[in-house]
């Protein structure tokens, strides 16, 4: 097959990032693959190292001066490469495909993954389904049921992310102290570190564990550090953190693709975000023996077993966060086993071979239903 996979966004993309490069350089091996992704994005970077994978720069939200130019492009890609399957992965990218196939006499199968937790019931939405979706993957069961109930979207299919392991199986003891000495020096390698690579922006939840370890005696809080990942922290949220005296328990790494040293480091990784589709960063943790602290929204849940390989806390909820910490301390012995219960759960369900043949028999289905029928009429979807 020929397959386009398209990102719109500029810089780094997190999870977006994660799934096309995942997904374009698992199907490069037997497929001719292009990734579509604005000049100097942080996935156009990644995807260059990917051998025999073509890179087009494509601007999917241009300045109003430049949409032609872009869409011209983009429908000249199309046109002359003649695609089996368009892999889109946003509304941006989405409606740009829209526009740039119209008229078209010959169509590519168009693939939609919806990444985020947002209504999909809008006009423009309506349209995109109606003239440039061939079918739908839903990344968790919650967003299918938010797209079956409220949405133009049909014949969606869910595949939940499959993930690698950064490394085979838990960390070594060694290793671990090794890490957390490099973050925090070595008075801290007998620290427990609460870990995230979801990211520090506010909607992620960070600032509720914050509070929390405010909340905890100060003997327990000094048992505590905290590795974050992601954009450097705003100043209200540096505030906060000097509010409860915790500045020198805290790390931030800046944005890395490095999360291995990072969950090497964790003993508890913690995704405490307000609104998930599923997380990468969750399985990331849980492929390396790290249980994980989630909150009930959107398709977290449905990674975690709680009080077996992690727990499950309320959104904008530090009280329950501090309840987990405060056991977290006087009983450290949960903290492996738990672990141990989150490696075995990745192994078992969090397989990327199940998610690449997943994804790829939508693609196969989806070209079967774009190809002219033997009586000469086109199937549609």
């Amino acid at each position: 097959m020929k397959i386009l996979y398209t990102n719109f966004h500029s810089g780094h993309g997190g999870g977006h990032d994660t799934y096309i490069s995942g997904l374009a350089a698992a199907m490069s091996g037997d497929n001719e693959v292009t990734v579509a992704s604005p000049r100097g994005s942080h996935l156009s970077q990644q995807v260059r190292r990917i051998p025999g994978v073509r890179v087009v720069e494509i601007d999917f939200k241009p300045r109003w001066q430049r949409f032609l130019a872009n869409l011209v492009r983009l429908r000249s890609l199309i046109t002359e490469s003649r695609f089996d399957v368009i892999h889109v992965n946003g509304s941006a990218d989405h409606r740009q495909v829209m526009l740039a196939i119209a008229g078209c006499a010959s169509k590519p199968a168009i693939v939609f993954t919806k990444h985020n937790t947002r209504q999909a019931n809008s006009v423009g939405n309506f349209f995109r389904a109606r003239f440039a979706t061939t079918r739908t993957i839903a990344v968790s069961d919650y967003v299918h049921d938010m797209l079956s109930e409220r949405s133009p979207y049909r014949h969606v299919t869910v595949i939940k992310h499959g993930v690698f392991s950064p490394v085979p199986g838990r960390p070594s003891r060694e290793e671990v102290q090794f890490r957390k000495a490099a973050y925090f020096g070595p008075a801290s390698a007998n620290t427990i570190v609460l870990g995230s690579v979801a990211g520090t922006a506010h909607e992620k939840g960070w600032g509720d564990l914050v509070t929390a370890l405010g909340q905890l005696p100060a003997p327990l809080r000094r048992q505590f550090r905290v590795l974050l990942a992601g954009h450097p922290p705003t100043a209200d949220q540096l505030q906060q953190v000097r509010q409860y005296g915790l500045a020198s328990q805290i790390t931030y790494t800046g944005l890395s693709d490095r999360v291995s040293d990072i969950l090497t480091a964790t003993d508890v990784s913690f995704v405490l975000s307000y609104g998930e589709s599923l997380s990468y960063a969750c399985r990331e943790a849980m492929s390396m023996g790290r249980p994980v602290i989630v909150t009930n929204v959107g398709g977290l849940p449905e990674n975690v077993e709680d009080g077996v390989d992690g727990w499950i806390v309320p959104p904008h909820g530090p009280d329950a966060i501090a309840r987990v910490l405060f056991m977290l301390a006087s009983q450290r012995e949960l903290i492996p086993l738990m672990g141990h219960a989150a490696l075995r759960k990745s192994r078992r369900e969090f397989s990327f071979s199940k998610f690449l043949e997943a994804t790829r028999s939508v693609y196969l289905e989806s070209v079967r239903l774009r190809r002219p029928s033997a009586a000469g009429g086109a199937l549609r979807a």
